[in-house]
């Protein structure tokens, strides 16, 4: 059974090895992850070649995403490379600090004390330990431990309910997002955007650099994990700035509460929908797969949920670049997926309520899907030159899968974080007549369609021209 959801896997070194990639790939990873908090520019061009030699052997044009690191606010290093704080114990964050003892540590973000005030609370370690400011005094931040714990060189440091001035993009993000883009990757996630100011300046940056490199448009991730990006008015302009965000729950838990995540990811995947963008849920989502063969029935669900909520693609992290079973924990997500999309509720009927279509590419993309629908139809099937056709019919739940037939590679890679939409290259700028019959043959040879199935087929005429989806044609396979 085709799987709808999209599944991104970080690489790293427990996927790096062109045999293990491969069975990744052949395992149902649609787009992987080019973390760049860790390695070189080196490492990652390196895997970026490695992907792209295994996708074209294994005939599907997998998507490559460049993660920036964005502003890691962190405390320094330890003489004794860790401390153990107590509650109730003084601790000073120390901007002047090189090396730091059981009384004090330096920082690696030198505005902080600019950023906190007497009552706030600091949470270190993926808030494992919480300190309570007490006063700030030039470089020096005097705080109690609220909640102790172990605390060891270059751990995060996040303020509760946000309010930290770091910028989204850092000198060495303008760098690496320059690099990603010159080595030819498809996505590019921005970490920590305040608003859709900081997505419009990663998309002025971007396309300075596409044009330098000659490349066609890379696609932008907002990666929501801050408390301010969440607020109403932030969300909609960091949506509308984006091809696509990310719900990011790990730094966003820490700073909003666990509580608030879930119903926050609802309300981001459903407004990202709306706005025609795709969503990728990430985070811990099969922690435990790091070390163990099968999941736990809390990340079963945790799967299940995310793809009922609507998510594009669920993400796979420490798993797939650490872990010690990558290939099985994709079968297992994708095994999951599917079982999932099978309750997917399909109310195409009040979809289309109240809605006005003055496009005619937008009007034939969304008449197709309610034709498919009614028909109970087989496929989709989008002679499609950017894509777009495919992603408007994504955005509706249907029990038909949709293939988005292209020429463009770019296309294809573009597509590939797009639920229940499968990129196909196929060149059909030739006649009407042959371009159909091209089609029918290409399905059927994928085992998608058979003699007496009914495929729902949008195409522009004359063939091959951008934006030209004028025609909904519907098919009896022969």
């Amino acid at each position: 059974m085709l799987r709808a959801t999209k599944i991104i896997a970080t690489l790293g070194p427990a996927s790096e090895k062109p045999e293990v990639l491969r069975d990744m790939i052949r395992a149902g990873v649609d787009v992987v992850r080019m973390n760049f908090s860790h390695g070189t520019v080196a490492d990652h061009k390196a895997r970026h070649d490695l992907v792209r030699s295994i996708s074209a052997e294994a005939g599907k044009e997998v998507g490559i995403m460049a993660d920036l690191q964005g502003p890691k606010i962190r405390v320094g290093k330890f003489a004794d490379s860790k401390i153990l704080l107590k509650e109730g114990e003084k601790f000073i964050l120390d901007v002047a600090c090189e090396l730091g003892d059981q009384g004090r540590v330096g920082l690696d973000y030198k505005e902080l004390p600019n950023d906190v005030k007497p009552g706030d609370r600091l949470l270190l370690n993926d808030g494992l330990v919480v300190l309570r400011v007490e006063s700030v005094r030039g470089g020096e931040i005097f705080t109690l431990v609220e909640q102790g714990g172990p605390l060891s060189n270059n751990k995060g440091i996040n303020r509760a309910g946000g309010g930290l001035t770091a910028p989204a993009l850092t000198e060495k993000d303008v760098a690496d997002l320059d690099a990603a883009i010159g080595m030819g990757v498809d996505f590019l996630a921005i970490s920590f955007p305040k608003d859709g100011a900081d997505m419009a300046y990663a998309r002025k940056l971007a396309d300075a650099a596409s044009a330098k490199y000659g490349v066609g448009k890379v696609r932008t991730i907002a990666k929501v994990e801050r408390a301010e990006a969440i607020e109403p008015e932030a969300l909609k302009s960091i949506i509308a700035e984006s091809d696509g965000i990310m719900v990011a729950r790990g730094d966003l838990a820490i700073e909003v509460g666990n509580a608030a995540v879930p119903a926050l990811q609802k309300r981001m995947i459903a407004w990202a929908r709306e706005a025609d963008k795709f969503t990728i849920t990430a985070t811990q989502m099969m922690e435990s797969m790091i070390s163990a063969p099968v999941p736990t029935r809390a990340e079963v669900s945790d799967v299940a949920n995310a793809v009922l909520d609507g998510t594009d693609a669920v993400m796979l992290s420490a798993e797939s670049a650490a872990g010690m079973y990558p290939v099985q924990t994709i079968k297992a997500m994708a095994e999951i997926c599917v079982e999932a999309e099978k309750s997917d509720r399909v109310k195409l009927d009040t979809d289309f309520l109240d809605q006005t279509f003055t496009r005619i590419d937008q009007t034939i993309a969304l008449g197709a899907l309610f034709t498919a629908h009614h028909l109970n139809a087989d496929a989709i099937a989008a002679l499609t030159d950017s894509g777009s056709t495919a992603i408007w019919m994504s955005r509706h739940n249907i029990h038909v899968p949709i293939f988005a037939l292209t020429s463009k590679i770019a296309t294809q890679r573009a597509l590939s974080t797009y639920r229940n939409v499968t990129p196909i290259g196929l060149d059909y700028t030739k006649d009407r007549d042959t371009a159909l019959q091209e089609v029918e043959a290409c399905l059927k040879k994928l085992g998608a369609l058979k003699k007496g199935d009914t495929v729902v087929l949008t195409s522009g005429e004359p063939m091959g021209e951008p934006g030209g989806t004028n025609t909904l044609k519907i098919i009896h396979v022969k």
